[in-house]
């Protein structure tokens, strides 16, 4: 068992409010994945790779991931991170972390659902400046201010997390050893086909269920690398978007036609 300095539990903090803070090309786009912020938490503690291979592990629950409408079925920011700091620290495995990891994740929704309640607040801080006419102090209500908020409920809550939970993992262990643990290893172990299966039901459509049929056929006996079935899948995509549009304006003529024979 490693031990957690305060340094490394506020950079974890710093790289949760990063993940979830909305700012332009980080957050949501990118450093919110399980895979991104576990290998940053990883490199913190020391071990990239290792953050790495557990971010991915976790990163395999959210593989459908939708957050529609405001709303946000689990915090995978929260779970990459606290979830990557736990196993590294505590020595676990890949499923024992991932198993962790996810009511980690859902309990990340109350800090979501708190920023969205206390940012309301800041749009009628806009509103005064508006009819002041003060234009240039709208960034304040939009961006400044939100963000301060933003801080304080991730990045103190989350490091404080980090640094006194790891402090307390490897007895939650030894408590939860035998039956129990074994338990949460099967559990992990289950997680990354739910998330594989809620992908596969977004693939499975329509004209797609055959490249779904090709792309496993291909996989399972051409024992091709999976960079190199990534870059098979790209090309086949590239082509079959150029074919359906080329044919687009041949089956609008066509629509055309039975249009004006029936106007005839």
């Amino acid at each position: 068992m490693e031990k957690m300095t305060i340094i490394q539990a506020a950079l974890c903090g710093v790289v949760y409010w990063l993940a979830v803070g909305n700012l332009p090309f980080v957050g949501l786009w990118s450093l919110q994945r399980p895979l991104v912020c576990g290998m940053i938490t990883g490199l913190i503690l020391g071990h990239p790779v290792q953050g790495a291979v557990i971010g991915a592990t976790i990163n395999l629950v959210y593989l459908g991931f939708m957050s529609a409408g405001g709303s946000m079925p689990a915090d995978m920011g929260l779970a990459g991170v606290l979830g990557t700091a736990y196993a590294i620290v505590g020595g676990l495995d890949t499923d024992t972390a991932l198993a962790l990891a996810v009511p980690i994740g859902i309990l990340g929704t109350i800090v979501w659902a708190g920023r969205m309640t206390f940012d309301c607040f800041f749009v009628h801080i806009a509103d005064k400046y508006i009819e002041k006419e003060q234009y240039n102090k709208i960034w304040r209500a939009n961006v400044l201010f939100p963000q301060i908020m933003c801080f304080l409920m991730t990045a103190i809550p989350c490091a404080l997390a980090a640094y006194f939970g790891s402090n307390y993992i490897q007895g939650i262990l030894n408590m939860l050893s035998g039956k129990v643990l074994t338990v949460f290893q099967i559990i992990g172990g289950l997680m990354p086909a739910l998330g594989i299966a809620i992908t596969l039901q977004y693939i499975f459509k329509g004209e797609s269920k055959v490249f779904l049929f090709e792309g496993f056929l291909l996989a399972v006996y051409s024992k091709l690398p999976l960079l190199t079935l990534g870059i098979i899948a790209l090309l086949v995509a590239v082509v079959y978007v150029q074919v359906t549009s080329a044919m687009e304006p041949a089956k609008a003529a066509v629509i055309d036609d039975e249009d004006d024979e029936e106007d005839d």
